[in-house]
């Protein structure tokens, strides 16, 4: 990937493909690493959120996070954000992916948006990509 024409959907693809899960154990959670390999800042946004930095969090360049979803199973989203801007009490707006004015998003990402959907536990892991 070139990083100088990291395009928003590249950077939100790129995040959920950097995504691993643990080995599989009965109460084990699924751990995920995000990394920023683009120029600018991002802001991933997951839901439910509880477990990824409350729904939402930047990533300057460079930068990676570690999350574990919840032990026993978990199920949901995760995507990329670009040109955001929040205030100290995380309201503002992103130019991709904005989940409303807040940092820490409860409701998916406004469409187009690149974005990884996850269904951990009940013995088998389910994920796919989108482009919706």
């Amino acid at each position: 990937m070139n990083r100088s024409s990291c395009a928003p959907r590249l950077a939100a693809l790129t995040l959920a493909l950097l995504c691993f899960l643990s080995p599989g154990v009965v109460e084990s959670a699924g751990v995920f690493t995000f990394i920023n390999q683009c120029k600018t800042t991002i802001w991933p946004a997951a839901i439910p959120g509880d477990s990824f930095g409350g729904g939402g969090f930047a990533l300057r360049p460079g930068q990676s996070a570690v999350f574990k979803a919840p032990a026993g199973g978990w199920s949901g989203r995760i995507w990329g954000r670009t040109g955001c801007a929040f205030d100290a009490s995380g309201n503002g707006t992103c130019a991709t992916g904005s989940c409303g004015p807040l940092l820490k998003c409860g409701t998916s990402g406004a469409t187009p948006v690149s974005l990884a959907e996850f269904t951990l536990g009940g013995g088998m892991d389910f994920y796919d990509v989108s482009l919706v």
